[in-house]
C-alpha cells in the first residue's frame, strides 16, 4: 500500500489550510495595536528631549566628551609614561626622586646646627 488513504489526506489538507489562516490571522493590520499609547514618564521625557539633534544638552556633553578624551590621551597617559620613565630608568639612582636623610650615629655632627650627637646612656636595666 502506497500513498495517503483519503481520509488521511483530508485531514492533511486540512491542517495546511488551519495552519495557513493562522499565519494569515497573525499579521497587523495598519490600524494594529490599538492599545492607546501611555504618556511617557520624566525619564523618557528628559531623553526624548535630550538626544533631539542640535539640542544645546547633546552638544555640550559632546564637547565635554571631547575635551575629556583629548585630555586623557593626550595630556595624563603621555604625562605618567613620562613621570615613569624619568623616575625608573633616567633618574642617577634608583628612586631617586625619594631621597632618604642619612643616619646619625653617637658623636656625629648635625651639618645644620653643628651640634654633636651626645651618646646614648648606659643603662643595665632589664626590659
Amino acid at each position: 500500500m502506497s500513498g495517503y488513504t483519503p481520509d488521511q489526506k483530508l485531514r492533511v489538507e486540512q491542517l495546511a489550510k488551519l495552519r495557513r489562516q493562522w499565519l494569515k490571522d497573525q499579521e497587523l493590520s495598519a490600524r494594529e495595536p490599538v492599545i492607546q499609547p501611555k504618556p511617557p514618564g520624566a525619564v523618557e521625557k528628559f531623553w526624548t528631549g535630550f538626544l533631539e539633534p542640535k539640542s544645546l544638552w547633546r552638544l555640550y556633553t559632546y564637547k565635554a566628551y571631547k575635551g575629556g578624551v583629548f585630555a586623557l590621551t593626550r595630556l595624563l597617559i603621555p604625562a605618567w609614561i613620562v613621570h615613569y620613565y624619568v623616575k625608573y630608568h633616567v633618574a642617577q639612582r634608583p628612586y631617586g626622586i625619594v631621597e632618604v636623610k642619612p643616619k646619625l650615629f653617637p658623636g656625629d655632627t648635625i651639618l645644620e646646627t653643628g651640634e654633636v650627637v651626645p651618646d646614648l646612656p648606659e643603662t643595665h636595666s632589664h626590659h
